[in-house]
């Protein structure tokens, strides 16, 4: 047989398609498309809230042996820890009456002195109860994972605090579960007060995600270790008034203007288990059509009564001007 005739193709079984190269450069434009689109434009959003919908049954049944386990060394140690709490709580139960005593008095002499000023009532925000269900599995990040969702009116942006004080703010929502950025998140920030000073700045997490520090301050600020930062609620989503860190670090340069003060989160995020959520301060505030509606009727009624005015002057007038035609006459 002459060796032209011969198929040299490779049968079917080899035929390997396009290179690796190929495919890893498609993959790569691909990754990079999608992320570029997810960044800019959201489209991942359903999608990534889909994906949480249906893995929420999955990882709620993978943590049924860890709640088990928790539960089953709660319940053994669990006596013990009750007696010393009932002893702990009669002991303090006898200090905080007197306590709740003026704390009543001080808050009905509040009340007494806002409305004598003017002032309105401070704001009660609404709060939902929530459980830490697990850490985001992004190690460059500092996120953990609630199980409350939109379908019971967590929205982004609502603060997230427990019995110590402020632990982050609610940056994703998914149906039955959203993610919660901490404090000491490297993307992180709140506007804080100095409860010494009346002092207003600003704490972001630092890059490693140890604690938060105050940027921008001025070598000669007033500030000194040990000062609690509470929030200052001029942003409109967390209250005033909640502790928020202590000052641990302050440290001034010669070669700098800048000071540089570490904080330290009182809140401490490895150990909450059960937190809760804050509605954000906008969101319960008078809307502003209706103050823009108040206004209006303000303006109104001020103009009426101004017109009101014009009216009985003009005929206060013309009663004079006809008395003195009349005297006149006669």
């Amino acid at each position: 047989m002459p060796l032209g005739t011969l198929d040299r193709t490779p049968p079917p079984f080899f035929r390997q398609g396009p290179s690796a190269l190929t495919k890893l450069a498609l993959c790569s434009a691909l990754a990079l498309l999608l992320m570029v689109a997810d960044a800019r434009f959201k489209l991942m959003q359903p999608v990534r809230a889909a994906y949480a919908l249906v893995l929420h049954p999955v990882q709620r049944l993978l943590l049924t042996p860890v709640d088990a386990w928790e539960t089953a060394g709660d319940y053994l140690r669990g006596t013990k820890r009750a007696m010393e709490a009932e002893d702990q709580a009669r002991r303090q139960l006898s200090a905080q009456a007197e306590r709740l005593s003026r704390a009543q008095a001080l808050e009905a002499e509040n009340d007494h002195l806002r409305k004598l000023l003017g002032l309105k009532p401070s704001l009660n925000a609404p709060s939902m109860p929530a459980e830490v269900l697990f850490e985001a599995p992004d190690p460059f990040s500092r996120r953990v994972v609630i199980d409350r969702g939109a379908t019971l009116g967590v929205v982004a942006g609502s603060p997230v605090i427990n019995e110590a004080g402020v632990l982050g703010q609610v940056t994703r929502v998914y149906p039955l579960s959203a993610e919660v950025t901490l404090l000491t998140d490297k993307e992180a920030a709140i506007p804080l007060l100095n409860a010494r000073t009346q002092m207003r700045n600003a704490a972001a997490g630092r890059a490693d995600g140890s604690g938060m520090e105050l940027r921008f301050l001025a070598a000669n600020a007033d500030i000194k270790v040990g000062d609690l930062m509470t929030t200052s609620g001029l942003d409109g989503l967390y209250p005033p008034g909640l502790p928020v860190a202590k000052v641990s670090v302050v440290e001034r340069r010669g070669d700098s203007s800048f000071a540089q003060v570490l904080l330290a989160p009182i809140a401490q995020p490895d150990s909450a288990r059960h937190v809760l959520i804050l509605l954000p301060q906008d969101r319960h505030l008078p809307a502003k059509k209706e103050a823009e509606a108040a206004a209006a009727d303000e303006a109104a009624s001020a103009a009426a009564t101004k017109a009101a005015v014009r009216a009985a002057k003009k005929a206060e007038r013309a009663e004079k001007a006809a008395a003195k035609a009349s005297g006149a006459s006669q």
